[in-house]
């Protein structure tokens, strides 16, 4: 018996609030400090690189997303306009490496949410919640995630205020040592490291299959989302410049925290909102982890044991179930509270086969100019450039092994 398909349930606003608990997730409390170490006050110019590609990648997914609308995002267009490797290779990339971030969302949580001792175990908590939750079908998952995202906009919002009414922000500081101070490859590495805040809007892509209209859906709550995203992100970037100056933010693992000093109240709260963004983003990551996993288990890229559909949820529940397992086990046995570098790695490489993948789309089915979808994979290119040898490594570990899987596989069918 044939498994049902996924159903229909989002509309506009709950695609655009996915995408914004995707993107407005832990790392606008700490991506800034990493990014001010690399470009000093020239990380905004890094936040304005990191937002173009973004909106080039943002326009291929949307181009791509509204002639293919159906699960699985990247994986599903590489494999319609390229051929099954190319879209083995963005699935590949992206279903594992966005596993081992689920399990560094879930600990980042445990960091602000456990008390001493207990990170492990309220960070598997947190996985089996919000993979209780997906199980129960897509609604419940946007209706949590409306909520998160109010709380965390809400937090922001404090922190922002208190920085700038208690005189802590000074608009001069925010250019202290110049945009340039750190050399344009330190911009370049900022950029890298404050793309990944963005690239939540393919969440919205790889939820094709549950979007009502999605040929006109889609393409607008990625752009929205994107473009508000933007917004918070060079609003909190130049209010923890103007509060700290780029060497406080540097120098600070919280920089909203210190910033929002002024209220003694409003450390509490950002604490708050960074716990709830962490649950948001690993919500989001859970949702679009089972959704890629059942395109490629419909092609036979993944076990077809993952295509199954709940008869009643409608949601890939054994792949949500399984992938949810396997961060459990992840965050049992790894330190994962760094940045996990071969997920860095895939994330481009996932764009990058998109943006070519919209490139050869033919005119019938364009939204936007080709220089875009070049741009947009010239910049993956150079971005996967900046990231650390090590990172580098590892991502190229990773899809050896994807390669060696199928390979094997393909074999093993003829």
């Amino acid at each position: 018996m044939s498994n049902p398909g996924l159903e229909r349930r989002l509309g506009t606003v709950d695609a655009v609030v996915i995408g914004l608990g995707s993107m407005i997730g832990a790392g606008v409390f700490a991506a800034f400090t990493p990014a001010a170490q690399a470009a000093g006050a020239g990380l905004l110019l890094g936040l304005v690189i990191a937002a173009g590609v973004a909106y080039c990648n943002a326009t291929s997914s949307a181009q791509l997303a509204a002639a293919y609308p159906t699960s699985g995002g990247a994986y599903v267009y590489g494999r319609a306009r390229l051929g099954p490797w190319p879209g083995f290779i963005a699935g590949w990339g992206f279903v594992v490496g966005k596993t081992a971030s689920s399990a560094a969302m879930a600990m980042t949580f445990a960091a602000y949410a456990a008390p001493p001792g207990a990170d492990r175990p309220v960070a598997v908590g947190a996985v089996a919640l919000l993979v209780a939750v997906n199980y129960r079908g897509v609604s419940r998952t946007a209706a949590l995630t409306k909520v998160i995202v109010a709380a965390v906009l809400a937090a922001l919002a404090v922190a922002l205020a208190a920085s700038w009414a208690t005189g802590a922000a000074a608009a001069p500081r925010i250019l202290d040592g110049g945009l340039l101070a750190h050399g344009w490859y330190g911009i370049l590495q900022s950029a890298g490291l404050l793309f990944f805040a963005f690239a939540g809007y393919a969440r919205i892509a790889t939820m094709g299959e549950e979007v009502i209209r999605p040929g006109t859906t889609i393409p607008k709550a990625i752009l929205i989302a994107l473009g508000i995203a933007v917004a918070v992100y060079l609003a909190v970037g130049a209010t923890v410049l103007a509060a700290l100056g780029a060497d406080g933010v540097a120098a600070t693992a919280a920089p909203l925290t210190a910033a929002a000093g002024g209220w003694g109240w409003a450390g509490p709260v950002v604490r708050i909102g960074a716990a709830l963004a962490s649950l948001g983003a690993l919500l989001a990551l859970v949702a679009g982890l089972g959704r890629t996993s059942l395109a490629m288990a419909r092609e036979a890229d993944l076990p077809a044991w993952f295509a199954a559909v709940h008869p009643k949820y409608r949601v890939p529940h054994r792949a949500e179930l399984a992938l949810g397992a396997a961060v459990c086990v992840i965050i049992a046995v790894a330190d994962l509270r760094g940045a996990i570098g071969f997920s860095s790695f895939g994330v481009l490489i996932y764009y990058l086969v998109a943006n070519v993948s919209a490139f050869t789309q033919p005119g019938a089915q364009r939204r936007y100019p080709r220089a875009l979808q070049v741009v947009g994979a010239v910049a993956c290119a150079g971005l996967v450039a900046t990231l650390p040898v090590a990172s580098v490594l590892a991502g190229l570990g990773m899809f050896a092994v994807g390669i060696g899987y199928r390979w094997l596989r393909l074999r093993r069918a003829r």
